[in-house]
């Protein structure tokens, strides 16, 4: 019989443990799809060349007090842009990760900056691109809105709505979410 140290059992679980916030498995909600099962928010339509924000929601986690994820998807305007920083006035603080793959092993790294090309959009979904919320109000429930306020390098800010779910349960549709496209007047400061 062959014995195996802890470590070859302990390793694994402590991988999904820190992956679980990060969305796992599952796939994004597909953006082609129309709200009707009642967990979407109504989406404003974006005007053509202006940077805007869709689909955004937020998987809330399992255990009070770890981080929660969420994911969006920016669509450029008729310039290039750099989103930098995003922030929520009920979270304490949000950073931008990206998920990839490493000699077999999922890993996840924090990142400065996520380009959006002009006309292209830039995805933040499960098992890629996505923001890290650290420190949510304890508050914030499944089928809450959470206002967040992102921030591009040319100064640009733009605020948005996404619909917060429980761990294990996404979107049936993609969550059309809140203000596309405008200006925030930075009421929230960034944390």
């Amino acid at each position: 019989m062959r014995r195996y140290g802890t470590a070859v059992f302990v390793a694994p679980l402590m991988a999904a443990a820190l992956l679980a916030g990060c969305g796992g498995q599952e796939s994004a909600p597909a953006p082609q799809e129309q709200a009707g099962a009642g967990n979407a928010v109504a989406e404003p339509a974006a005007r053509p060349g202006t940077l805007a924000v869709t689909d955004a929601w937020v998987r809330l986690a399992p255990v009070a007090g770890r981080p929660a994820a969420g994911y969006f998807t920016v669509r450029g305007g008729g310039a290039p842009e750099r989103l930098v920083s995003i922030s929520s006035a009920r979270v304490a603080t949000i950073e931008l990760h990206e998920s990839g793959m490493n000699d077999g092993m999922m890993t996840m790294r924090r990142i400065d900056g996520v380009d959006v090309p002009a006309g292209g959009e830039a995805a933040f979904a499960p098992g890629g691109n996505h923001a890290m919320l650290f420190g949510v109000d304890p508050g914030v429930k499944p089928g809450d809105l959470l206002l967040l306020d992102l921030t591009f390098a040319s100064g640009e800010k733009l605020a948005v709505e996404a619909k917060t779910f429980a761990t294990g349960d996404a979107p049936v549709a993609a969550p059309k979410s809140g203000v596309q496209g405008a200006e925030h007047g930075g009421e929230h400061s960034g944390h």
